[in-house]
């Protein structure tokens, strides 16, 4: 429950500041989150799979 709060509360103060930040910055910071989100749920599908 406190990652979720402590992910809300970052999730707010990421916002307001993409708000202020130039649209180039805000889409390579985007394909970086994007990215490093998909390498971890391929490396969490290949544990899965190998613990079966």
């Amino acid at each position: 429950m406190i990652a979720l709060v402590a992910a809300l509360l970052l999730l707010g103060v990421l916002l307001g500041s993409v708000a202020q930040l130039p649209l180039s910055f805000s889409l390579v910071a985007a394909v970086v989150i994007a990215g490093w989100l998909s390498a971890f749920a391929v490396r969490e599908q290949l544990a899965r799979h190998r613990s079966e």
